[in-house]
């Protein structure tokens, strides 16, 4: 499988490649198309097998950018996790 049948939006999978992702994981697999239905997930996997990146895509590909209002809000329970978090979806966020 690849990003494009996720119907994942072609800047996104450019930046992607960009850092050496060309596959989805089986994580962001099962959750990409789920969460971009909007609904909720529930993930339990190994560190290093994708999950911030299963729920980050769909996040950002339903942010306008336009908008000056908050779109998302990401919790989590550690500072760490929080900035790993943050420096994905600057990565992510690239123009």
């Amino acid at each position: 499988m690849e990003f494009k049948d996720l119907n994942i939006k072609d800047e996104i999978i450019d930046i992607l490649k960009k850092s050496g992702i060309t596959k989805p994981t089986p994580v962001q697999e099962e959750c990409i198309g789920i969460i971009k239905e909007g609904r909720d997930v529930i993930a339990q996997s190994q560190t290093g097998t994708g999950k911030t990146l299963a729920f980050l895509i769909p996040t950002l590909e339903r942010i306008n950018k336009n908008k000056k209002d908050v779109s998302a809000l990401i919790l989590t329970p550690t500072r760490e996790l929080a900035l790993q978090i943050s420096n994905e979806a600057e990565k992510l966020a690239e123009p």
